[in-house]
């Protein structure tokens, strides 16, 4: 299972295991989904947006930097490291779509959006153009958070395709602030595929 290709270029086993917590913690932590949906849901990810994207800036400037999130790795990214007490990572499991499509002991999804989300770079080339490339080729995101020009991008894909796109401040409020050209950009491309 973990050399399934979720697209043209990934592989399971790279979406999974990919994070700085789980690299941390690995022996510990079950890094792969357990339901079909959250498959199906990465390979949507893959196929629509990460391929196309990977595709135009080559396979060798992408980098993934957070992937899937099993519910094994959620539990150690909201503990505190030993030695340095600071939390291993942050994570909105009922908004961000890293768990896609896992179910809790409940039987109720993680993130009732479904879908799925990673964050990346691309070496190289500033996120802000990675940004206007994307909103250009009118990719199908669910969301998409810009959380600065030299860090990664987080980017989801889900049934609602939103294209929701987010900034935050600089306490990690979530606002639009700064990213209104973006926002006009997108809205006259929504607009342009009504006509």
């Amino acid at each position: 299972m973990k050399n399934l290709y979720l697209g043209k270029y990934l592989t399971l086993e790279q979406f999974c295991t990919c994070s700085k917590t789980y690299q941390k913690y690995s022996s510990q932590i079950d890094p792969w989904p357990q339901q079909k949906a959250s498959i199906q849901a990465l390979q949507d990810l893959n196929q629509y947006l990460l391929d196309p994207i990977i595709a135009h800036y080559g396979s060798d400037s992408f980098q993934l930097t957070y992937g899937f999130c099993s519910a094994d790795l959620r539990r150690y990214l909201n503990q505190k490291d030993p030695v340095t007490g600071e939390k291993n990572g942050r994570i909105d499991p009922r908004r961000d779509q890293h768990m896609a499509c896992e179910l809790n002991r409940n039987g109720r999804y993680y993130c009732d959006r479904r879908g799925a989300a990673c964050d990346f770079s691309i070496l190289g080339t500033s996120s802000d153009q990675v940004v206007s490339w994307i909103i250009e080729q009118q990719l199908p995101f669910d969301s998409l958070y810009y959380y600065g020009s030299q860090r990664p991008i987080h980017l989801s894909h889900g049934p609602q395709h939103k294209k929701a796109l987010w900034t935050f401040t600089p306490t990690g409020q979530p606002t639009r602030k700064g990213i209104e050209p973006w926002l006009s950009r997108l809205q006259e491309l929504m607009y342009q595929q009504t006509l």
